[in-house]
């Protein structure tokens, strides 16, 4: 595992995404047009779905459902608001992270969802690339693997790319992503991948007071995940079972410079805060492009980067 590929979120509206991007982070949004000219990847494959956001050592992808049509068919259900959906991983060595997979009992598909169950990997329709997701009913959620390839889109793969200082132009004062954030009942389920499987270390064990979860973190490739049991009467909690009994892809928390900068420049442009300790703010999704995004100052006990 060399680099996580990008978080997958479902939207809406692309365009009033970008906006809120734009906004909110300070952050222009590439859409995957750019990429091919407006000419398919591939033969009957859709450019206009999609849109990434580089944000530090993220680049955030947006995925409008009703725009995914592979072979006349919408591969991604229509959401009625937006929310995380899943993430993956470049990978060096994709064969051997698939068959490791498949040791572990994860159940794979390939891009048009067609069962993974010999010893190759799927590959991309009309081309040889490597390309394949776990199951959510096995492994939790959809997690995607493809190997690192030319990605102009991508701004951490440009010859020399180091993650910034935190920039005085920057209005949250970004220092990095510190974790992503899943929910579930049953973390076995997700550490037999990022753990088991994949070979992640976990780093810290302990308490989410700001989402009120008892949480496993784990470190993997150049980010860390943290797989949370959320506590009943939570909105974690509820957010968990909108997608139970699978996982949900909740939120990421972004480490930063300054949690005022933060109060002041979310309050500026209208996003609500839903908890504030004195390490940490938690925006409600209403406001927040259906994600509780946090804002600490302080990095998970471990982190080794």
């Amino acid at each position: 595992m060399t680099r996580l590929y990008h978080p997958s979120h479902h939207v809406t509206d692309l365009r009033a995404a970008e906006a809120w991007f734009e906004r909110v982070f300070g952050r222009t949004s590439r859409p995957m047009a750019e990429m091919t000219r407006g000419r398919p990847a591939s033969d009957g494959y859709p450019t206009d779905y999609s849109t990434f956001t580089p944000i530090n050592d993220v680049l955030f992808d947006m995925i409008d459902p009703k725009l995914y049509v592979l072979d006349g068919v919408q591969r991604y259900a229509s959401v009625d608001k937006p929310h995380l959906k899943g993430f993956g991983w470049y990978v060096d060595g994709i064969v051997d992270a698939y068959r490791s997979l498949r040791r572990a009992g994860v159940a794979m598909v390939g891009q048009q969802d067609e069962v993974a169950d010999t010893d190759t990997p799927p590959t991309a329709p009309g081309s040889p690339m490597p390309i394949f997701f776990t199951v959510p009913e096995s492994a939790g959620l959809r997690y995607e693997f493809l190997p690192q390839i030319p990605f102009p889109l991508d701004h951490r793969l440009v010859p020399g790319w180091e993650l910034p200082a935190v920039s005085d132009d920057d209005p949250l004062g970004l220092v990095r992503a510190s974790h992503h954030t899943v929910l579930t009942d049953d973390p076995a389920k997700g550490l037999r991948v990022v753990r088991d499987a994949l070979g992640g270390t976990v780093i810290h064990e302990g308490r989410n007071e700001v989402l009120g979860t008892t949480s496993i973190y784990v470190h993997l490739a150049d980010a860390v995940f943290e797989y949370a049991i959320p506590d009943e009467g939570t909105a974690a909690r509820d957010d968990w079972r909108t997608s139970a009994p699978n996982d949900s892809y909740h939120t990421i928390t972004w480490q930063v410079a300054d949690l005022d900068r933060v109060a002041r420049h979310l309050e500026g442009q209208r996003v609500a805060v839903r908890a504030r300790t004195d390490e940490a703010i938690l925006t409600d999704p209403e406001t927040s492009l259906g994600i509780p995004w946090v804002f600490t100052t302080e990095p998970v006990p471990g982190d080794p980067r």
